[in-house]
């Protein structure tokens, strides 16, 4: 028999015979029981894949990374088991993983209530408990369409159309099969720690011009600690959610009557919203910015040249035409019209850089299915700028935004981040400008700026932006997941397609660069952060309202009304509880409004002329004079920012 040679991760070669399963040679090495599969020159294989060459092979551990993935995705598999074994006729469509978890979408005529759920998740514990043996079974693709069409399972049908291969991998557990690529765990005893969490609708292919199917969400962990941990965090998650602090804290509403992903400040979620835009406007005018307004809509023809209609058009509304033929599109981008500003007069290598900045209003389509609060928007305003340099300015002005973040991150009382380099896709000359050196040059500038701060970053293939590559902060939340909010962008191409000079030194008219950047991201998306971050106890300085003067007895209405009367002057965001209520009834409000300061009015603080107060939390402070109590307002909110603020939290 022919002999093969596998090189192992520990970096020696073993001889084993060819046609032995991965699965024989990790028993005969001893391996880890932990094993749920392998990669064969990088490729994820099950443990019964057959070794035929000589190959390099690395193991995939339960709890890796990879092998969460294949668990959750084997859970998905047993799931959909369970669905069809509950409900016959029930047709499986796409069964992917997500973070942390899975999903599989079904056609189904009823839908699924919660007990059916529950029935559902005790179905698969059975079948885990079967330990079924999990085979992978290759077979021609015009078979498997006979055999799911046989099955009544026409959406498989309709996936099997469109794959270009000959042959197609199925997988068998028990009497159940369905179409995948796998790999997927040994058996489906491996499964141990999983929960069905909700089910909501979703279109076939995720296009809402397609038929509504049933999407049963579910999560699968390596241990019961685990999931008992993120079912923790998730409680956690809900409890934060900014939806649901939204509405209790007075802060954003959403109207039918005025449309999805078309979110209305309230007074409260205004009052923060005004404190963001005053907070980034003077830092940035303090550090050279020069802030404008420019129109919400322009003509196409400026995104047709921008390159934003090529790359945008899906997630752009529609052109409004008049009389006159003229068309015009709500913009989804600031960019253009700096661009304009730019252009409108010939700049000098003195002039530059020369930032422009704007808390911009973009619009940008978004499916219904998608939106959410604040965090997913049609109508959104950016703390956006643009930053038109020479090329050797480049470094300094990227350098001076990345310290810029950490400085807007340490204020918010933001940790928990870290920075992403977002490269291209070399392969996908549709997706990005096709000019290598205008990529590698750019790339370069990057890596250059990110080395002087001493950031440490991640590498991401394809998440650049059309022009060119970016670097992105992601913020983690309390799932651990990370978003994007800032963002440092830089382009060689969009001063190339608009023209845009300079005259230099030696009196001849250059190409500047555009360094496009996003500190705080949109109003929206910060604010719904903000608010999940903090679980709306916002800091001092944040709060839409910072001190509630309560009285006691009626009594007390006129020293309570001159206390009151007296913060107001003074700039902070107060209110005055003098209602004939009980005192520990108007705490417990002031609680639940999460205000970061009660201040208690009873006949003693009359009589001494001071005031009584409470921490948001419980923590009573000594009797003190108003002045004194706002000395330590002053002193919190210069914590807060870094001693930059003196005076009010305003």
């Amino acid at each position: 028999m022919k002999s093969i040679h596998v090189k192992l991760p520990d970096g020696k070669v073993t001889e084993v015979a060819s046609g032995a399963k991965v699965g024989e040679l990790a028993a005969s090495l001893g391996v880890n029981s932990n094993v749920i599969a392998a990669k064969i020159d990088g490729t994820q294989v099950d443990l019964e894949r057959a070794l035929s060459r000589d190959c390099t092979l690395d193991w995939i551990p339960l709890d890796s990374s990879e092998g969460v993935d294949i668990l959750r995705h084997s859970t998905a598999h047993l799931m959909a088991q369970a669905v069809q074994s509950l409900f016959p006729g029930t047709q499986v469509t796409i069964g992917p993983t997500i973070e942390d978890g899975f999903y599989y979408d079904f056609k189904r005529d009823a839908s699924f209530t919660p007990e059916e759920l529950q029935k559902i998740e005790d179905r698969m514990r059975e079948l885990a408990r079967s330990n079924l043996k999990v085979i992978r079974e290759e077979m021609p693709r015009q078979k498997a369409i006979q055999l799911f069409r046989k099955l009544g399972e026409e959406y498989k049908v309709a996936i099997l159309e469109e794959i270009p291969d000959e042959t197609v991998s199925l997988y068998r557990q028990g009497d159940w099969v369905d179409l995948c690529r796998g790999p997927h765990v040994p058996s489906t005893g491996v499964i141990r720690a999983f929960k069905l969490i909700s089910v909501a609708g979703a279109y076939w292919r995720g296009d809402e011009r397609n038929e509504m199917l049933q999407r049963i969400y579910g999560t699968s962990w390596p241990t019961e600690e685990a999931l008992r941990e993120y079912l923790r965090l998730l409680e956690e998650a809900k409890k934060r959610d900014h939806r649901r602090l939204g509405k209790e804290l007075g802060l954003f509403m959403v109207s039918d009557t005025i449309g999805p992903g078309l979110p209305l400040w309230l007074p409260k979620g205004a009052i923060v919203r005004s404190i963001l835009e005053r907070y980034i406007v003077d830092l940035e005018r303090s550090l050279g910015y020069e802030h404008v307004y420019t129109p919400q809509l322009a003509r196409v023809e400026l995104y047709q040249r921008s390159g934003h209609w090529d790359h945008f058009k899906d997630n752009m509304y529609p052109p409004m035409v008049f009389e006159d033929k003229e068309e015009l599109v709500l913009r989804p981008m600031n960019c253009p019209h700096h661009v304009m500003i730019y252009q409108h007069e010939l700049r000098s290598y003195r002039d530059l850089p020369l930032r422009l900045a704007e808390l911009g209003t973009m619009y940008r389509y978004e499916r219904s299915g998608v939106l959410s609060g604040l965090s997913r928007v049609r109508a959104m305003t950016l703390n956006d700028a643009h930053i038109f340099c020479l090329p050797e300015q480049i470094q300094s002005e990227t350098v001076s935004v990345l310290r810029l973040i950490e400085r807007v991150y340490r204020d918010f009382g933001f940790t928990d981040f870290w920075y992403r380099l977002s490269l291209r896709d070399a392969k996908d000359k549709g997706k990005f400008v096709d000019n290598d050196a205008m990529w590698d040059n750019a790339e370069r500038c990057l890596r250059q700026a990110l080395a002087e701060v001493g950031i440490q970053y991640k590498e991401a293939e394809g998440e650049a932006a059309y022009y060119g590559p970016k670097i992105d902060v992601q913020l983690r939340d309390v799932l651990g997941h990370s978003e994007t909010l800032s963002t440092v962008q830089l382009d060689f191409y969009l001063p190339e397609r608009f023209g845009l000079e300079y005259v230099a030194k030696d009196g001849q008219r250059r190409r500047p660069v555009m360094i496009h950047r996003g500190v705080i991201s949109t109003m929206e998306r910060m604010m719904a952060f903000l608010i999940e971050h903090y679980a709306g106890n916002f800091p001092l300085w944040l709060s839409p309202v910072q001190i509630k003067v309560m009285t006691v007895t009626d009594q007390q209405k006129d020293y309570g009304q001159k206390v009151f009367d007296k913060l107001k002057v003074g700039g902070w965001r107060v209110e005055f509880d003098d209602r004939n209520e009980k005192l520990s009834y108007k705490i417990r409000a002031a609680q639940l409004a999460k205000i970061p300061y009660a201040v208690v009015i009873g006949d003693r603080e009359v009589k001494d002329q001071t005031v009584s107060p409470r921490r948001r939390g419980g923590e009573t402070l000594k009797a003190m004079a108003v002045e004194d109590f706002v000395q330590t307002l002053k002193s919190e909110v210069a914590r807060e920012l870094g001693n930059e603020l003196s005076g009010s939290g305003g």
